[in-house]
């Protein structure tokens, strides 16, 4: 089953065509991950049609955006995006913006390979990611990051989550 299933994985690049199916998964991932620090209600405010919209316009961007999704048998189970920094003390260049993989395909490896699609072996890159995410925080650090002190308390959907920045 292993060895089949990896012959069912694609990691590519985001296409136009993909943006309706992206807002769906991107809206399930937001519930898998921060139902225990988002409120339901805030949650249930969350429109995979608005998140489709997102993709139509991160899809449109340049060949500094690495923005790619995960396909198992087809349908798209988890995304990744990195881009220039934005941050002003940005303590990197590029900057991983997301990665997010359905629950079901937690330790298959697909999250694995969005984050090589996104990010080059020995790439200098920073993160931002919630700071009660103790899964992904473990993720990071097999993948060479290390905190380096920074947070900071981002509004999202009308309430607020505390970051912790990782860095490589």
């Amino acid at each position: 089953m292993e060895a089949e299933l990896q012959t069912d994985i694609v990691v590519r690049p985001v296409r136009d065509v993909d943006a309706e199916a992206l807002g769906r998964v991107h809206a399930t991932c937001w519930h898998e991950t921060y139902d225990h620090l988002i409120s339901t209600a805030a949650l249930q405010s969350v429109s995979p049609r608005r998140l489709a919209e997102l993709w139509t316009h991160w899809a449109a961007q340049g060949e500094d955006f690495r923005m790619h999704a995960a396909l198992v048998r087809g349908e798209i189970v988890g995304f990744v995006g990195s881009g220039p920094a934005r941050d002003r003390d940005a303590p990197r260049m590029r900057e991983l913006y997301f990665i997010y993989l359905l629950d079901a395909w937690h330790g298959t490896g697909i999250g694995q390979r969005l984050f090589d699609a996104a990010i080059e072996k020995d790439e200098g890159v920073y993160l931002w990611v919630a700071e009660d995410n103790p899964r992904a925080h473990r993720f990071y650090e097999r993948n060479g990051f290390t905190l380096d002190g920074a947070t900071h308390t981002e509004p999202f959907l009308g309430e607020t989550l505390t970051e912790v920045r990782f860095v490589r």
